[in-house]
């Protein structure tokens, strides 16, 4: 294997996507926090600490579920059940020192950012990857609280706003409900898959008719809550127009799959929900940096 070929293995691992919406999420609560005001500094740091600490987070999990990953469809070319990254020990201590990187940049913003991050990735890592994945169909509950870590990081790695401190506390409990959105429409897709592997989200053991009313109702639920912040009037029309039109598409979606079920609306959905969330957040930093 040629080293372009071993550093992109490693690259894959870490699973990018995924990594690259929290930190825009990350982003996002900086600049929503701090506006015009945001240090290139805090930016530098909080991008690091999340980008490796997501990342690392992303490799424990594909170690601990490399067994799974090589009997289900849509992971088993994955670097670790591929054995393009073999012994798997390799990985697991890929993760380790990612994580350990992400501690030192997070100790250097605060104290409060470090234990965010502790806390962050021993939901993901140990409460959902490891105790609550194989054994509860509401695993994603739980193990949704590590999604809404990045943007509450963001948010309070700033020494001083002018935003009320309950905005960052907002901005990760609406990345924690659009992930049930988000995992379960893609579990709907492949439940197969999950079935294969004996893992029991929710759609995997639940009828069709009822993990699509499901997915619709904390879609609903998501969409609600992107309007909170108008509410409290922390952001302006350039918000409300996108918060509104990106959650009527949202809606739609979800009600077309409520009214007529099938694996390729599903599907719809969960191709949409990542964009949907990114723009949510950008018309925020958007708002936030018009004022």
């Amino acid at each position: 294997m040629t080293l372009r070929q071993t550093i992109l293995n490693y690259y894959e691992v870490t699973k990018p996507p995924i990594v690259g919406l929290l930190v825009l999420t990350a982003l996002g609560g900086v600049v929503i926090a701090a506006g015009r005001n945001s240090s290139f500094s805090t930016l530098f740091l909080v991008i690091g600490a999340v980008t490796l600490g997501s990342a690392g987070a992303n490799v424990l999990t594909g170690y601990f579920d490399r067994d799974i990953d090589a009997v289900m469809n849509r992971t088993k070319l994955r670097p670790i059940p591929s054995r393009r990254i073999y012994p798997a020990e390799k990985a697991l201590l890929y993760g380790i020192l990612l994580i350990f990187l992400s501690f030192v940049l997070s100790y250097i913003i605060s104290p409060l950012i470090l234990l965010l991050m502790i806390l962050g990735i021993f939901d993901n890592v140990i409460i959902y990857s490891k105790i609550l994945k194989r054994r509860n169909p509401v695993n994603i509950i739980l193990g949704g609280f590590s999604g809404g870590v990045p943007a509450a990081i963001g948010f309070f790695s700033v020494a001083t706003t002018g935003k009320p401190w309950i905005l960052g506390l907002v901005l990760g409990i609406l990345v924690v409900l659009w992930i049930p959105t988000h995992i379960w429409s893609l579990a709907l897709r492949v439940r197969e898959d999950y079935a294969r592997a004996k893992i029991p989200m929710l759609p995997v053991v639940v009828s069709e008719k009822v993990a699509v009313r499901c997915i619709g109702s904390t879609s609903v639920l998501l969409v609600a809550f992107t309007l909170l912040p108008q509410v409290v009037k922390s952001f302006g029309i350039v918000y409300l127009i996108s918060a509104a039109s990106f959650g009527a598409v949202m809606l739609a979606l979800n009600f077309w799959l409520i009214a007529k079920p099938d694996k390729s609306k599903a599907w719809l959905v969960f191709k949409f929900s990542s964009p949907y969330l990114a723009f949510i957040f950008i018309a925020m930093m958007v708002d936030s940096l018009a004022v």
